[in-house]
């Protein structure tokens, strides 16, 4: 009997436990509160992520919002310097004298189907020299009604390009050689021979010319509009537009005009400064080869006028005739002070009726011009190094020869210039000045930083049969001033007669 009961299943219940098959099931009554913080805490998490994402989403629309308006604010603000040329290019007169400015002032921007979209605020602000706007600065700042709180605002300056964004500009046939370094942008309205190195863009108005012996062609021949051995051939190109020459011609009577009235003038007899004569009358120095004014330029921003009472001469063979020895006088032998003056700052022009040599460091922003007003056209002879008291862009010199601007025989060894020199209807160079003159005949090197325009062509190397065979410098390096291509000097001449905008750039 207890045998079988043994063998028997049973279920058998104790309490709160069960014996199933001899098996013991125990029963918590805790775990469903278990579950139930497990629960929670899931939740809380999952909120918490929840919100986490939904903060983000929020912050990234909000954010795409504010991108949006900060995007649309800065195509308000262009909108805004597109408005105000368009104002500038139908009011003339602001471009003259400065009549007429609106400054600030406020566009309203449209779209055309959804409104508008926001207002730009211009203010405008007139560079001007001797009564004359020379070029107007712009800041125009862009809000967007999609969000006023994300504005932006733009900088430019609408000016007419000078020579000033060239390193050379020539309306002649040219040949660089192999010694010359070319820093910046090289155009010339004829042929080029270049051999020389360039780093930037060679350009000429010709798809062909005839090379000849003055260009490094013997015998003569017909070429492509840029020909040579020069490493930066990749940047040629031909034929391009010409640039006007007749169009940057300077305008010498109204320059002289307001030297008279404004700024420093070196009559024949005398020199006024602001309209009041300095001193006595002299004895004329116009009109004649072996006399005229030599300018030292003071760092201190003044320059001292010497009247050139007589010079030496020199036989030399001339780029733009190359048949004959002529006498050059450009060494200075007896000259008289006439005084120290500073060009005044509103109208930084210096005329001169003579032949004129300039030299020295140039503070502050000049322009020098001689010119007559007869048949006698005077040169500018660089008469030494020239250069800055700054070279951050507030210091400049340029100057106008009616006929040409030259180094004479006698200058430093190595000799550097700053500034913009304009050849009106001669050259840009040196002579040639054969072994007779050594050692001043030859040069180490020359190193030119600003423009060079020249009407006819252009030397300051030689090449020839005799003696050392070599006259001028044997190495040149020749680059533009970047920080004055788009702020030079008063009243330097223009490169074209379209205003644009430049300097473009973001507050």
């Amino acid at each position: 009997m207890s045998s079988l009961n043994l063998r028997r299943r049973s279920v058998i219940s104790q309490g709160n436990n069960m014996k199933i098959h001899g098996v013991r099931i125990m029963n918590f009554p805790r775990a469903r509160g278990i579950t139930v913080i497990l629960v929670l805490a899931f939740m809380g998490i999952f909120a918490l992520l929840l919100g986490t994402v939904t903060s983000y989403v929020l912050e990234q629309g909000k954010y795409g919002r504010a991108l949006y308006a900060r995007e649309q604010a800065l195509h308000v603000a262009e909108s805004g310097l597109e408005y105000y040329r368009w104002f500038l290019a139908h009011n003339p007169g602001i471009l003259t004298s400065g009549t007429g400015l609106v400054s600030p002032d406020t566009y309203a921007v449209d779209d055309p189907e959804g409104g508008e979209l926001g207002s730009a605020t211009i203010t405008a602000t007139a560079n001007m020299q001797c009564g004359e706007v020379q070029w107007i600065d712009l800041t125009s700042r862009g809000v967007s009604n999609a969000n006023t709180g994300f504005p932006r605002t733009l900088l430019a300056r609408y000016i007419r390009p000078s020579v000033g964004e060239y390193s050379y500009l020539l309306n002649s046939n040219v040949w660089a050689g192999a010694d010359r370094n070319i820093f910046g942008p090289y155009h010339s309205n004829k042929g080029i021979h270049m051999d020389g190195t360039n780093n930037s863009n060679v350009t000429s108005g010709v798809s062909t010319w005839t090379c000849n012996s003055a260009a490094g062609c013997s015998p003569s021949q017909s070429k492509p509009g840029i020909f040579g051995n020069g490493s930066g051939s990749s940047l040629w190109s031909y034929p391009v537009a010409p640039v006007s020459f007749a169009g940057m011609a300077a305008d010498f009577p109204n320059l002289k005009a307001k030297a008279e009235t404004y700024g420093l003038m070196l009559a024949t007899t005398s020199v006024q400064l602001v309209g009041v004569q300095q001193g006595s009358a002299f004895d004329p120095v116009g009109n004649n080869e072996r006399k005229g004014f030599h300018l030292v330029f003071n760092s201190d921003g003044t320059v001292a006028v010497y009247r050139v009472n007589n010079t030496s001469g020199a036989q030399s063979i001339h780029s733009d005739d190359l048949t004959r020895w002529q006498n050059d006088y450009h060494t200075i032998t007896d000259e008289t002070l006439v005084g120290t003056y500073t060009a005044p700052s509103g109208c930084s022009v210096i005329y001169s009726e003579a032949k004129t040599w300039i030299e020295g460091t140039v503070s502050g922003k000049i322009i020098v011009v001689a010119a007559d007003d007869g048949d006698f056209s005077p040169d500018i002879i660089l008469n030494g190094n020239i250069n800055y008291a700054a070279t951050d862009g507030t210091t400049g010199l340029t100057a106008i020869a009616e006929h040409s601007v030259l180094i004479p025989l006698v200058v430093p060894d190595e000799m550097s210039i700053r500034g913009i020199y304009v050849a009106q209807t001669g050259y840009f160079g040196r002579n040639l000045y054969d072994c007779t003159y050594s050692p001043y005949d030859v040069r180490t090197s020359l190193t030119q930083n600003g423009t060079i325009v020249s009407n006819l062509s252009t030397g300051t190397q030689w090449l020839y049969g005799w003696c050392g065979e070599i006259s001028g410098f044997l190495t040149r390096t020749d680059s533009y001033d970047r920080l004055l291509a788009f702020s030079p000097s008063p009243f330097t001449p223009t490169a074209t007669s379209t205003y644009r905008l430049v300097l473009w750039r973001e507050e």
